[in-house]
C-alpha cells in the first residue's frame, strides 16, 4: 500500500480541513459560558432554597403594590409603563396606618384593663385617701403616700407595706410597658447621717420601692427611679396635712407614644 503524500492532497480539502479546526478551536468558550451560566442557576436556587420569607409581610406589601399598580400604572410616551411613585408610597402607608390603628387600639384596651385592675386591688386604701389611681397624658399614675409604704424619715418599707406592693407588682407583670418610680417629700429640710437632704431621702425611697417590685419578678430593664425632693408638690405646703400628702411615692405605667406615618417620615423630612 502506498502512503498518502501530504502535496497530494488537493488545496480545497486542505483549507476546509484547516477551517474545520479552526471552528472548533473557536467555539470552545462556548462550554467554559455554558458551565457558567449553569453554576451561577444553581447558586440562585440554594439561595432562594435557604431564604426564610415572612409570608404575611410579603402578602400585605403584595397587596399594596397590586393595589397601587391597578390605579396608578400609566402608559408613558415612549410605550413604557410609568408607575406613580406617590400612589405607591400613599398604599404603603394606608396599610401600616391600620396597623397602627389596630395597635393603639389594643394598648387603649390593656390600659383601660390595668387601671380597673389596680383600682380594684387598691381600693381599700384608695377610699382612705392613702393612694391615688389616675390616668394621665404620660400613662397610669399611682400615688402612695409615704406613710403606707415607710416611717417618718426613713427609707426601709414596713412590713404592712409588702402587700400593698405585691398586689401593684402583680398588675405590673401582667404587662411590659416601662414603669418610673418616684420618690417625694415635704419642704421641711431633713439633715441625718443617711439623708443629707431630702434629695438623698426621695431618692432612696424611690430606689427602695424598685428593689422590691424587682424581688417580686419585674423585669428590672423595665424600671427606673428618681428622686423629685420638694420640688413636685401635689398641694402646697401650707398644712401638717397637705406635707403629708406631698410625702409620697409616685409609681408611673409610661404609655408609649404612638403616631401614624406620613409620606414625609419615608422621605426623611
Amino acid at each position: 500500500m502506498s502512503k498518502v503524500n501530504s502535496r497530494d492532497i488537493s488545496p480545497e480539502l486542505a483549507r476546509h480541513s484547516r477551517r474545520a479546526e479552526r471552528d472548533h478551536s473557536e467555539q470552545r468558550w462556548l462550554v467554559s459560558y455554558s458551565d457558567f451560566i449553569t453554576l451561577l442557576f444553581a447558586f440562585f436556587v440554594v439561595m432562594y432554597a435557604i431564604s426564610a420569607v415572612n409570608e404575611t409581610k410579603y402578602a400585605r406589601f403584595h397587596s399594596a403594590i397590586n393595589s397601587a399598580f391597578k390605579e396608578n400604572i400609566r402608559q408613558g410616551s415612549s410605550g413604557v409603563l410609568v408607575i406613580e411613585q406617590d400612589s405607591v408610597l400613599k398604599s404603603l402607608i394606608d396599610e401600616r396606618n391600620l396597623q397602627f390603628i389596630e395597635l393603639q387600639r389594643r394598648q387603649q384596651e390593656s390600659i383601660r384593663a390595668m387601671l380597673h385592675q389596680l383600682g380594684s386591688v387598691l381600693a381599700p386604701l384608695v377610699k382612705q385617701g392613702m393612694v391615688r389611681v389616675l390616668q394621665t397624658g404620660r400613662g397610669i399614675v399611682i400615688d402612695l403616700n409615704a406613710k403606707v409604704l415607710f416611717q417618718e424619715g426613713d427609707a426601709e418599707l414596713q412590713a404592712n407595706a409588702r402587700p400593698t406592693l405585691d398586689e401593684v407588682a402583680r398588675v405590673l407583670n401582667t404587662n411590659r410597658l416601662a414603669v418610673e418610680v418616684k420618690g417625694h417629700t415635704d419642704n421641711i429640710p431633713i439633715r441625718t447621717a443617711l439623708y443629707p437632704s431630702n434629695w438623698e431621702l426621695s431618692t432612696a425611697r424611690a430606689s427602695r420601692v424598685v428593689r422590691f417590685f424587682i424581688d417580686d419578678g419585674v423585669a428590672s430593664q423595665r424600671l427606673t427611679a428618681a428622686g423629685d425632693a420638694e420640688n413636685d408638690p401635689i398641694v402646697p405646703n401650707d398644712s401638717p396635712e397637705d406635707r403629708a400628702r406631698n410625702r409620697r411615692v409616685t409609681v408611673t405605667v409610661l404609655t408609649p407614644t404612638l403616631k401614624p406615618v406620613e409620606q414625609g417620615d419615608y422621605w426623611g423630612k
